[in-house]
Protein backbone atom coordinates (compact mmCIF):
# COMPACT_ATOMS: atom_id res chain seq x y z
CA UNK A 1 0.00 0.00 0.00
CA UNK A 2 0.84 3.67 -0.60
CA UNK A 3 1.04 6.20 1.97
CA UNK A 4 -0.78 9.07 0.09
CA UNK A 5 -0.61 11.71 3.07
CA UNK A 6 3.08 11.18 2.79
CA UNK A 7 3.57 11.43 -1.20
CA UNK A 8 1.39 14.59 -1.18
CA UNK A 9 3.50 15.83 1.24
CA UNK A 10 6.65 15.67 -0.91
CA UNK A 11 4.90 16.52 -4.22
CA UNK A 12 5.09 20.24 -5.32
CA UNK A 13 1.90 22.01 -6.02
CA UNK A 14 3.34 22.53 -9.23
CA UNK A 15 3.25 19.11 -9.61
CA UNK A 16 -0.20 18.03 -8.21
CA UNK A 17 -1.76 20.97 -10.47
CA UNK A 18 -0.02 18.49 -13.04
CA UNK A 19 -1.03 15.42 -11.87
CA UNK A 20 -4.01 15.43 -9.67
CA UNK A 21 -7.83 15.51 -8.68
CA UNK A 22 -9.83 18.32 -7.56
CA UNK A 23 -13.52 16.91 -6.16
CA UNK A 24 -15.98 19.76 -7.24
CA UNK A 25 -19.21 20.94 -5.95
CA UNK A 26 -21.44 21.39 -9.08
CA UNK A 27 -23.77 24.09 -8.56
CA UNK A 28 -27.14 23.98 -10.83
CA UNK A 29 -26.73 26.07 -13.76
CA UNK A 30 -23.52 25.11 -15.47
CA UNK A 31 -22.61 22.15 -17.45
CA UNK A 32 -20.39 19.93 -16.54
CA UNK A 33 -17.44 20.53 -19.17
CA UNK A 34 -18.44 24.70 -18.25
CA UNK A 35 -17.35 23.80 -14.85
CA UNK A 36 -14.21 21.63 -15.82
CA UNK A 37 -13.20 24.44 -18.56
CA UNK A 38 -13.15 27.03 -15.31
CA UNK A 39 -11.37 24.78 -13.65
CA UNK A 40 -8.58 24.71 -16.51
CA UNK A 41 -9.11 28.48 -17.17
CA UNK A 42 -8.42 29.47 -13.59
CA UNK A 43 -5.33 27.19 -12.55
CA UNK A 44 -4.15 28.03 -16.40
CA UNK A 45 -3.54 24.26 -17.36
CA UNK A 46 -3.34 22.68 -20.50
CA UNK A 47 -6.19 20.18 -19.90
CA UNK A 48 -9.00 19.49 -17.34
CA UNK A 49 -12.22 16.71 -17.53
CA UNK A 50 -14.58 15.86 -15.31
CA UNK A 51 -15.59 12.09 -14.40
CA UNK A 52 -19.25 11.15 -14.97
CA UNK A 53 -21.74 14.12 -16.62
CA UNK A 54 -24.43 15.72 -15.10
CA UNK A 55 -27.21 17.66 -16.23
CA UNK A 56 -26.87 21.49 -15.98
CA UNK A 57 -29.09 21.37 -12.97
CA UNK A 58 -28.17 18.66 -11.35
CA UNK A 59 -25.93 19.51 -8.28
CA UNK A 60 -23.13 17.43 -6.57
CA UNK A 61 -19.76 15.44 -6.93
CA UNK A 62 -17.97 16.25 -10.01
CA UNK A 63 -14.77 15.08 -9.91
CA UNK A 64 -12.25 17.42 -12.15
CA UNK A 65 -9.15 15.79 -13.60
CA UNK A 66 -5.88 18.33 -13.98
CA UNK A 67 -3.59 18.37 -16.46
CA UNK A 68 -2.44 14.51 -17.32
CA UNK A 69 -4.39 12.84 -14.60
CA UNK A 70 -6.76 13.16 -17.53
CA UNK A 71 -5.01 9.90 -19.24
CA UNK A 72 -7.14 8.29 -16.24
CA UNK A 73 -10.59 8.89 -16.90
CA UNK A 74 -11.32 5.31 -18.10
CA UNK A 75 -9.81 3.63 -14.90
CA UNK A 76 -11.86 6.17 -12.81
CA UNK A 77 -15.32 6.29 -14.78
CA UNK A 78 -17.39 3.36 -15.12
CA UNK A 79 -18.00 2.93 -11.36
CA UNK A 80 -21.49 2.90 -9.70
CA UNK A 81 -23.27 6.41 -8.52
CA UNK A 82 -25.26 7.37 -5.68
CA UNK A 83 -27.85 9.94 -6.08
CA UNK A 84 -30.47 11.82 -3.70
CA UNK A 85 -33.04 13.88 -5.60
CA UNK A 86 -36.91 14.86 -5.08
CA UNK A 87 -39.67 13.30 -7.64
CA UNK A 88 -43.24 14.58 -8.02
CA UNK A 89 -46.13 11.99 -8.57
CA UNK A 90 -48.74 13.35 -11.33
CA UNK A 91 -51.08 11.35 -9.14
CA UNK A 92 -51.69 10.53 -5.54
CA UNK A 93 -50.63 7.01 -4.94
CA UNK A 94 -50.96 4.90 -1.68
CA UNK A 95 -47.77 4.25 -0.19
CA UNK A 96 -47.53 0.82 -0.01
CA UNK A 97 -48.15 0.70 -4.12
CA UNK A 98 -45.29 3.07 -4.46
CA UNK A 99 -43.12 1.16 -2.54
CA UNK A 100 -43.90 -2.35 -4.41
CA UNK A 101 -43.66 -0.57 -7.81
CA UNK A 102 -40.30 1.17 -7.16
CA UNK A 103 -38.81 -2.43 -6.24
CA UNK A 104 -40.28 -3.94 -9.75
CA UNK A 105 -37.01 -1.18 -10.44
CA UNK A 106 -34.48 -2.29 -8.48
CA UNK A 107 -31.98 -5.07 -10.50
CA UNK A 108 -31.42 -4.86 -13.82
CA UNK A 109 -33.58 -2.78 -15.91
CA UNK A 110 -33.45 -1.56 -19.59
CA UNK A 111 -33.10 1.99 -20.54
CA UNK A 112 -33.15 3.59 -23.69
CA UNK A 113 -30.89 6.89 -23.36
CA UNK A 114 -32.81 10.59 -23.28
CA UNK A 115 -33.11 12.07 -27.06
CA UNK A 116 -30.61 15.01 -26.00
CA UNK A 117 -28.01 12.41 -24.46
CA UNK A 118 -24.59 12.42 -26.44
CA UNK A 119 -24.76 8.38 -26.27
CA UNK A 120 -25.49 6.04 -29.38
CA UNK A 121 -29.98 6.14 -28.89
CA UNK A 122 -30.65 2.28 -28.24
CA UNK A 123 -31.88 0.55 -25.48
CA UNK A 124 -29.08 -0.67 -23.09
CA UNK A 125 -29.23 -2.67 -19.52
CA UNK A 126 -28.24 -0.78 -16.62
CA UNK A 127 -28.42 -2.22 -13.10
CA UNK A 128 -29.81 0.05 -10.03
CA UNK A 129 -28.61 -1.74 -6.97
CA UNK A 130 -30.84 0.83 -4.59
CA UNK A 131 -33.97 2.84 -4.99
CA UNK A 132 -35.43 4.38 -1.31
CA UNK A 133 -37.79 6.46 -0.22
CA UNK A 134 -36.63 8.55 2.49
CA UNK A 135 -39.28 11.23 3.06
CA UNK A 136 -42.40 11.72 1.51
CA UNK A 137 -44.73 15.14 1.69
CA UNK A 138 -47.93 14.34 -0.39
CA UNK A 139 -47.27 14.06 -4.26
CA UNK A 140 -43.29 14.87 -3.47
CA UNK A 141 -40.98 12.24 -2.84
CA UNK A 142 -37.48 12.59 -1.09
CA UNK A 143 -35.28 9.50 -2.55
CA UNK A 144 -31.85 7.80 -2.81
CA UNK A 145 -30.11 5.42 -5.42
CA UNK A 146 -27.09 3.73 -5.84
CA UNK A 147 -27.12 2.70 -10.09
CA UNK A 148 -24.53 1.52 -12.07
CA UNK A 149 -21.99 4.00 -14.05
CA UNK A 150 -24.60 5.19 -16.96
CA UNK A 151 -27.54 4.76 -15.44
CA UNK A 152 -30.54 8.05 -16.71
CA UNK A 153 -31.62 8.89 -13.40
CA UNK A 154 -34.14 11.00 -14.84
CA UNK A 155 -35.42 8.13 -17.22
CA UNK A 156 -35.62 6.16 -14.09
CA UNK A 157 -37.83 8.25 -12.53
CA UNK A 158 -40.18 8.72 -16.13
CA UNK A 159 -40.24 5.14 -16.36
CA UNK A 160 -41.65 4.30 -12.63
CA UNK A 161 -44.16 7.12 -13.38
CA UNK A 162 -45.65 4.96 -16.21
CA UNK A 163 -46.88 2.75 -13.97
CA UNK A 164 -48.03 5.13 -11.31
CA UNK A 165 -50.16 7.38 -13.57
CA UNK A 166 -46.86 9.98 -13.73
CA UNK A 167 -44.17 11.00 -11.78
CA UNK A 168 -40.76 13.53 -12.70
CA UNK A 169 -37.98 14.76 -10.87
CA UNK A 170 -37.94 17.74 -9.49
CA UNK A 171 -33.84 17.76 -8.35
CA UNK A 172 -30.88 15.78 -8.29
CA UNK A 173 -27.88 15.54 -6.50
CA UNK A 174 -25.09 13.21 -6.61
CA UNK A 175 -23.22 12.08 -3.85
CA UNK A 176 -20.91 9.93 -4.72
CA UNK A 177 -19.13 9.11 -8.04
CA UNK A 178 -17.01 5.96 -7.62
CA UNK A 179 -14.36 6.50 -4.85
CA UNK A 180 -15.28 10.54 -4.67
CA UNK A 181 -18.11 11.44 -2.21
CA UNK A 182 -19.34 14.20 -0.17
CA UNK A 183 -16.65 14.41 2.45
CA UNK A 184 -14.03 16.64 0.65
CA UNK A 185 -15.50 18.37 -2.07
CA UNK A 186 -15.09 22.32 -2.75
CA UNK A 187 -17.97 24.66 -4.22
CA UNK A 188 -16.63 27.19 -7.09
CA UNK A 189 -16.54 30.15 -4.31
CA UNK A 190 -14.02 28.37 -2.07
CA UNK A 191 -11.95 26.95 -5.55
CA UNK A 192 -11.86 30.36 -6.16
CA UNK A 193 -10.84 32.45 -3.07
CA UNK A 194 -8.07 29.04 -2.69
CA UNK A 195 -6.62 30.01 -6.52
CA UNK A 196 -6.48 33.77 -5.79
CA UNK A 197 -4.39 33.36 -2.42
CA UNK A 198 -2.49 30.52 -4.20
CA UNK A 199 -1.45 33.39 -6.85
CA UNK A 200 -0.74 35.26 -4.08
CA UNK A 201 1.81 33.42 -2.93
CA UNK A 202 -0.11 31.10 -0.30
CA UNK A 203 -1.22 27.12 -2.04
CA UNK A 204 -2.56 26.14 1.33
CA UNK A 205 -6.02 25.91 0.65
CA UNK A 206 -5.28 24.71 -2.99
CA UNK A 207 -2.97 22.46 -1.94
CA UNK A 208 -5.54 20.71 0.40
CA UNK A 209 -8.11 20.09 -2.23
CA UNK A 210 -5.97 18.55 -4.92
CA UNK A 211 -5.87 14.52 -4.68
CA UNK A 212 -3.12 13.08 -6.71
CA UNK A 213 -4.13 11.25 -9.28
CA UNK A 214 -1.69 8.37 -7.68
CA UNK A 215 -4.98 7.42 -5.89
CA UNK A 216 -5.50 5.06 -8.88
CA UNK A 217 -3.51 2.62 -6.47
CA UNK A 218 -6.87 2.32 -4.36
CA UNK A 219 -8.97 0.97 -6.90
CA UNK A 220 -6.98 -1.56 -9.10
CA UNK A 221 -4.40 -3.93 -8.05
CA UNK A 222 -0.56 -2.37 -7.74
CA UNK A 223 2.61 -3.85 -9.24
CA UNK A 224 5.99 -2.63 -8.01
CA UNK A 225 8.64 -2.74 -10.31
CA UNK A 226 12.61 -3.17 -9.50
CA UNK A 227 15.02 0.41 -9.93
CA UNK A 228 16.71 -1.39 -12.62
CA UNK A 229 13.09 -1.87 -14.83
CA UNK A 230 12.69 1.76 -14.81
CA UNK A 231 14.14 2.95 -17.83
CA UNK A 232 12.68 0.31 -20.03
CA UNK A 233 9.09 1.09 -18.88
CA UNK A 234 9.32 4.43 -19.25
CA UNK A 235 9.66 4.25 -22.67
CA UNK A 236 7.25 2.08 -23.64
CA UNK A 237 8.36 -1.74 -22.62
CA UNK A 238 5.81 -4.34 -22.05
CA UNK A 239 6.05 -5.40 -18.05
CA UNK A 240 8.18 -8.25 -17.56
CA UNK A 241 8.47 -10.64 -14.86
CA UNK A 242 11.33 -10.61 -14.08
CA UNK A 243 10.55 -6.76 -13.47
CA UNK A 244 8.57 -6.95 -10.65
CA UNK A 245 9.52 -6.92 -6.75
CA UNK A 246 7.14 -9.46 -5.50
CA UNK A 247 5.33 -11.99 -7.86
CA UNK A 248 1.57 -11.86 -7.63
CA UNK A 249 -1.35 -13.27 -9.54
CA UNK A 250 -3.45 -10.92 -12.06
CA UNK A 251 -6.14 -12.34 -14.05
CA UNK A 252 -5.99 -11.73 -17.88
CA UNK A 253 -7.15 -8.49 -19.45
CA UNK A 254 -8.31 -6.84 -15.87
CA UNK A 255 -6.20 -3.04 -15.03
CA UNK A 256 -3.12 -2.91 -12.62
CA UNK A 257 -1.29 0.48 -11.32
CA UNK A 258 2.39 0.22 -11.51
CA UNK A 259 4.60 1.90 -9.26
CA UNK A 260 8.35 2.28 -8.45
CA UNK A 261 8.31 2.54 -4.77
CA UNK A 262 5.91 5.64 -3.95
CA UNK A 263 6.52 7.01 -8.08
CA UNK A 264 3.09 5.86 -10.16
CA UNK A 265 4.87 4.72 -13.47
CA UNK A 266 1.63 3.74 -15.30
CA UNK A 267 -1.39 1.81 -15.94
CA UNK A 268 -1.50 -1.41 -17.62
CA UNK A 269 -3.59 -4.08 -19.16
CA UNK A 270 -2.69 -7.85 -18.45
CA UNK A 271 -2.01 -9.81 -21.23
CA UNK A 272 -0.45 -13.28 -18.83
CA UNK A 273 2.03 -14.11 -21.95
CA UNK A 274 5.26 -16.19 -21.12
CA UNK A 275 7.49 -13.84 -19.48
CA UNK A 276 5.30 -10.90 -20.42
CA UNK A 277 2.78 -9.93 -17.76
CA UNK A 278 1.16 -6.95 -19.24
CA UNK A 279 1.12 -4.02 -21.69
CA UNK A 280 1.26 -0.45 -21.17
CA UNK A 281 -1.60 1.61 -22.00
CA UNK A 282 -0.42 4.91 -20.04
CA UNK A 283 2.96 5.67 -19.23
CA UNK A 284 3.66 8.51 -17.11
CA UNK A 285 7.12 9.67 -18.23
Amino acid sequence: MLDLDDLKRKKSTSDLLKFGIINIDKPSGPTSFTVSEFIKNSLDLNKTSHLGTLDPMVTGVLPVLLGRACRLSDYFMHRDKEYVGIMRLHEDVDEKVLEKELKNFVGKITQLPPVRSRVKREERVREVKEFNILERDGKDVLFSTLVQAGTYIRKLIHDLGETIGGAHMLELRRTKAGMFGEDKIYNLYEFEKAVEEYKKGDDKKLREMIVPAEIISTIIPLAFIKEEALKKCLTGSPLFELFIEKKASYKKDEKIAVFLKSRFIGCYRVVNEGEVIAVPEFVFN
